[in-house]
Parts: structure tokens; sequence; C-alpha cells
């Protein structure tokens, strides 16, 4: 069986910024969100303090959800990695969240 290439994302963060609620031309409403992920984690056999701002972006109703929630808030996020419209950065695209 072939091997499926994965760009899947599970990500616990807190929203440290969300822009207002945009509608793309086809009438999606969408959402860009900063989330900062902090965390200790095992790296070489020693511990390691892992801190990192994100860019995200949701569509549909995770969008209008996603754009109700309290900036500061943790969630566990879901989604896949793809490169901004401009192709310079890469961009988070949840698909879900859920209360951390």
């Amino acid at each position: 069986m072939p091997r499926v290439p994965a760009n899947t994302l599970v990500l616990d963060a807190s929203i440290a910024a969300v822009e207002p609620l945009r509608y793309t031309p086809a009438g999606l409403p969408a959402v860009n969100l900063q989330l900062e992920h902090q965390s200790e984690l095992p790296e070489a056999g020693v511990k390691r303090q892992v801190k990192v701002a994100v860019k995200a972006v949701a569509f549909g109703t995770l969008a209008e959800r996603l754009a109700k929630q309290v900036i500061g808030s943790s969630w566990q996020f879901s989604g896949f990695l793809a490169s901004s419209l401009h192709g310079k950065s890469v961009v988070f695209h949840i698909q879900d969240f859920l209360q951390d």
C-alpha cells in the first residue's frame, strides 16, 4: 500500500489575537487568528522550553465560533499547514478546536 503524505497538526494553544470576521468572495465566513503555544518538551535527552506564535485561519461555521472566543482562552486546535496567500509564511488552517 503506498504511503499517503501526512499534513496534520494538533496544537494546544491560547488565542492571542482574533481579527474581525470577514467573508471570502464566495461568501464563506473566515477569521484570521494568532495562536500562542508554550510547553516543556524533551529533546535530545534534555527538557526544552518551547514558545511559538502561529498564524492561523478558519472558515465556515468554525470561523464564526472562533470569532466569539475570548482572547487568552486555551484550546486544542487541529488542522493542517499551508503557505500563506503570498507564499511568504506558513498558516495553520484550523479544522476543529476543543476546550483545553
